[in-house]
């Protein structure tokens, strides 16, 4: 019978008890501790003899405390986080977690470290109950929970100097913040959305949403594609905020009732910023959307966009033809203004002139003449594209074809010699085609002017630091239509201390690659179905979006869960 007590055992006696190392190993450690004076824990896991978890596990035998894991700690309260001063908690490494009565539960790397004991209770007042967890685990916390205590803090010190709002639903505000000096009354609202924007900025994001509630402004960030929240300020800042960004994107502030789009610039040291600002009436007020254009900073190049090498060789093809219809299919968000982009810088030559009409235009590229649409003044698409044929263009790229006479503007221009570049909103590529023609565009001019059509999406990729293997459940392959495959690897992202806690990290794409080839053009011509047009297309080599998303799943740059969000099971 084993009668090892390890509450009455040495660190190192319990990892040898445990098997997890050797009588040797534990000397060597002992040795160098000797020189270095370090942890023996230490010691053992910079050795790679130990890892992390192991040596976690053994202090919560030998204390008989329980243990707790990064993704919980990074679930304590803000305001239990701030019960220790930041540099308190980072020198010594602990992390307040949940107090209770005259108690406070903290994470702590070594239970015996009495030294730190004793400073918590002096600077509390409350006993300290022990919960043991890893170095790394514990730091990671750390960073993590004191920004957003730092920014909670900023934010309620904004929020704090925040009055009841002057005006009315008729006569609305008239806070004067546009102004070099802005007054003390209004300098929290200025605060607020500069911290609101710097935070979006700093997370790479693409939209901004204020969202008015009952009691609250709900402020969200779009990172990766997915809504993060990152404040919520009293209901009765509201109008502040919203008359700050109206007065940056010049629209009328006296104006509650009715929608209101403008648009602004925000510069940081390394770059400038256009956005778009939407500003649309509610039930509790104005919410407000700002989409951040540029806020990425990537190279546009097809090379990073997530193409295999396969396709990406097909795509450039097409792209560098002489004339034809080149058309980026998807939903909004789905990053088709990125691929158009990229596919003009990779054309981008001297003998040629590309022209641009967008709305708006999202990115300047040097060398390229992009025009601006303004609906104001009627300056829209097929205006434009009328003054356009006279401007000798070799290749014309059409932001979204919307509309009939901006349909048969695009294939007119397709057919007499130019290269045309578009956008389609369409859920795949087969779809793409019924769509132009219920455009009106006639099947024998579509099917002759087509070269290419792609559609695409965008998915999260798995954060490389937090990447972890693991078995998905029976159902999970099921429905994403894996269960056939055996020896497959799946990994997901474990919650992370950065990007949110999300476990992903960053964005690519899948893409479904039509190539208008005879057979097809011929379908075309046939007004055949979708469905034979699908069946088509595979059989010549197309990889449906779905099938585009399990290849990413099969060489591990994302999950299950994503792929499911992102596209549907095919017929």
């Amino acid at each position: 019978m084993d009668n090892f007590n390890p509450q009455f055992q040495k660190i190192g006696d319990i990892l040898v008890h445990q098997k997890i190392i050797t009588s040797e190993q534990l000397n060597n450690a002992l040795t160098e501790q000797k020189s270095t004076k370090d942890k023996l824990g230490s010691i053992l896991i910079s050795q790679g003899t130990i890892t992390e978890e192991e040596l976690v596990n053994a202090y919560s035998m030998q204390c008989g405390h329980r243990s707790i894991s990064k993704d919980e700690m990074l679930k304590v309260e803000q305001s239990i986080v701030a019960l220790l001063p930041e540099d308190f908690a980072k020198e010594n490494n602990v992390l307040a977690l949940s107090k209770k009565d005259n108690y406070l539960a903290i994470a702590m790397e070594d239970p015996e470290d009495l030294s730190t004991l004793d400073s918590i209770r002096k600077l509390t007042n409350l006993s300290p109950e022990i919960l043991v967890a890893g170095r790394s685990s514990i730091k990671d916390a750390l960073e993590n929970l004191y920004e957003k205590v730092k920014k909670s803090g900023e934010v309620e010190s904004a929020i704090s100097k925040i009055s009841i709002v002057r005006g009315d639903e008729e006569n609305g505000d008239e806070l004067d913040l546009g102004s070099e000096n802005v007054s003390a009354e209004d300098a929290p609202f200025v605060k607020l959305v500069n911290l609101m924007l710097t935070e979006a900025i700093k997370e790479g994001s693409t939209d901004v949403h204020i969202e008015p509630g009952r009691d609250n402004v709900n402020v969200r960030i779009r990172i990766d594609g997915v809504l993060v929240t990152i404040m919520s300020p009293p209901i009765n800042s509201l109008n502040g905020m919203v008359t700050r960004i109206k007065i940056l994107s010049k629209l009328n502030i006296a104006e509650h009732r009715l929608p209101q789009d403008g648009r602004m610039k925000i510069k940081t040291d390394s770059k400038e910023i256009d956005v778009r600002v939407s500003i649309l009436p509610t039930v509790h007020g104005e919410k407000v959307v700002l989409r951040l254009l540029g806020s990425g900073g990537k190279t546009l190049t097809l090379s990073n966009l997530g193409f295999p090498d396969d396709k990406l060789k097909v795509f450039r093809k097409w792209i560098n033809q002489p004339y034809g219809m080149v058309i980026i299919s998807g939903p909004t968000g789905s990053g088709k203004s990125t691929t158009l982009y990229a596919s003009l810088m990779e054309i981008q030559s001297e003998g040629i002139n590309i022209t641009t009409v967008e709305d708006p235009v999202e990115y300047q590229i040097p060398g390229i003449n992009q025009v601006q649409m303004h609906d104001d003044i009627g300056l829209n698409f097929s205006a434009s594209l009328r003054s356009i044929l006279r401007q000798d263009p070799d290749v014309l790229l059409i932001g979204e074809i919307r509309d009939e006479e901006t349909a048969d503007i695009a294939v007119k221009f397709a057919l007499t010699g130019h290269l045309v570049f578009s956008t389609v909103h369409a859920n795949d590529a087969p779809s793409t085609i019924a769509r132009l023609l219920d455009l009106g565009i006639p099947p024998f001019l579509l099917g002759s002017s087509l070269n290419l059509i792609m559609a695409q999406r965008l998915i999260r990729t798995i954060d490389e630091n937090e990447k972890e293997e693991y078995v998905p459940s029976k159902s999970e392959l099921e429905r994403v239509g894996l269960s056939h495959e055996k020896n497959l690897k799946y990994f997901r992202g474990k919650p992370a201390t950065s990007n949110h806690n999300s476990g992903y990290k960053g964005r690519t794409a899948i893409h479904e690659i039509l190539e208008v080839t005879t057979d097809v053009r011929q379908l075309i011509y046939d007004n055949a179905s979708q469905l034979d047009m699908k069946k088509l297309a595979i059989k010549n080599g197309m990889t449906p979006l779905r099938e585009a998303g399990l290849n990413k799943i099969r060489n591990g740059s994302t999950t299950i869960e994503e792929i499911l969000r992102s596209t549907v099971e095919e017929n």
